[in-house]
């Protein structure tokens, strides 16, 4: 982890919503604030310097100086997603002023997640994960409500989070399988370095599939690798259906993408946001109809017409892993329907 360097200040009251908290230094317990006002905050993709045009001019605060920023927390929820399932687009719903804010993938929690894999124990996480949550859940007015959709490499840190925030609601959003590796497919040497990588990840935080030894791992070809990660996540999903019955609910994209008017209303009761059927109709209008990453015109039929695209390159070996993912599905016991759907 790189940060800027940059003057630590001292206790201050004076810094609004507008001073993002985007990242964790570990060796100082201090933690970075960068001014990001709200429209670019919908605008990109994600939190990142490499989105917001570098590491800008960051305050610098040490932990012990945040209550009064804490202070003005009010309630958050989640959107938890395993990649590839239109997860962006759908925080991008939840840009309401007046209403509600969301945040895509701040770095603050991937911060955690490295600080987690360099061996920082639970107990010294615990606290600065709930810290870092107040600090992300500050609303631009009153009565706002937040949705944070952290990277899925945060995953792993879903029970703390959820634990941290009882008054908390999360969504767990993923894609069907077959979709999801046509997704990897289509993405070339980029997306298949990705699934490794994010295997890598989830193997340091104990998200593994029962049966395989490393050396398997070494002799699995690209999309069984993205199988299994698919896999690990939705028996993470399983459980966290189970030990925060009545705070999550599961979605898959297809569904979203098919009856968005359905599943926005299931949403925002979900989430406790108010809004008319015929203001859902508006945001469905304003925000389906445009990649959700750069914004350019892409709706349902265009993105229907890539993912044939992809599984018609890649027929033959996305069919062989789809079945060899159900047999490993089947033998380590992980459902392919997880459980508490939002829809019926």
């Amino acid at each position: 982890m790189t940060l800027p360097a940059s003057r630590m200040t001292g206790p201050m009251t004076s810094l609004g919503p507008e001073w993002l908290a985007h990242r964790y230094d570990p060796p100082n317990d201090a933690v970075h604030l960068r001014l990001v006002d709200r429209e670019t905050r919908a605008r990109v993709p994600f939190l990142t310097d490499e989105e917001l045009g570098g590491p800008g001019q960051p305050q610098v605060l040490r932990r012990a100086d945040l209550a009064a920023l804490r202070a003005q927390a009010g309630p958050v929820h989640f959107i938890f997603h395993s990649a590839y399932c239109c997860s962006t687009l759908l925080a991008n719903v939840y840009d309401r002023p007046g209403s509600a804010y969301s945040l895509k993938e701040p770095v603050l929690l991937n911060d955690l997640v490295g600080w987690r894999h360099r061996g920082a124990p639970p107990s010294a996480i615990g606290p600065v994960l709930e810290q870092s949550l107040d600090l992300l859940a500050r609303p631009w007015t009153p009565g706002e409500v937040g949705v944070i959709k952290p990277s899925n490499v945060v995953n792993g840190l879903a029970p703390a989070m959820l634990a941290a925030r009882p008054g908390a609601r999360a969504i767990l959003l993923y894609a069907p399988l077959r979709i999801y590796l046509g997704s990897i497919a289509g993405k070339g040497l980029w997306g298949r370095r990705w699934v490794r990588d994010l295997l890598h990840k989830q193997l340091k935080e104990q998200l593994v599939v029962p049966g395989f030894t490393a050396e398997d791992y070494f002799l699995q070809t690209d999309l069984q690798i993205a199988a299994v990660g698919w896999l690990a996540q939705h028996a993470l999903y399983a459980r966290l259906t189970e030990r925060f019955a009545g705070q999550v609910r599961t979605l898959d994209s297809e569904r979203l993408l098919a009856d968005p008017a359905s599943s926005l209303g299931a949403i925002d009761a979900l989430f406790e946001v108010t809004a008319t059927g015929a203001e859902r109709a508006a945001l469905i209008a304003r925000v389906f109809g445009r990649n959700a990453k750069t914004g350019d015109r892409f709706d349902t039929t265009d993105r229907r017409s890539d993912q044939a695209g992809a599984a018609a390159a890649h027929a033959d070996e996305i069919a062989k892993v789809h079945d060899w993912a159900l047999e490993v599905a089947r033998t380590a016991d992980i459902a392919m329907e997880v459980p508490a759907p939002l829809l019926d």
